[in-house]
């Protein structure tokens, strides 16, 4: 009856809330260890020259 869809909705909730607390943690524990990594290793980090929007795209030539 009812009782039974109050129960399962309430455990639903805590099991949910529990699963996005969790991952939530799992990923800021990888981002933290990753940004420990590029903060002791900036050689292999290097900044990229910024390029202009010209030389990423590719001319047009259009088909008639």
């Amino acid at each position: 009856g009812l009782h039974r869809q109050v129960l399962f909705t309430t455990v639903g909730w805590f099991v949910g809330y529990y699963l996005a607390k969790r991952t939530e943690y799992i990923h800021a524990k990888l981002d933290r260890e990753l940004f420990e990594y590029i903060r002791q290793h900036p050689e292999d980090f290097k900044a990229a020259e910024k390029k202009r929007i010209g030389e990423l795209l590719e001319d047009f030539y259009p088909v008639r």
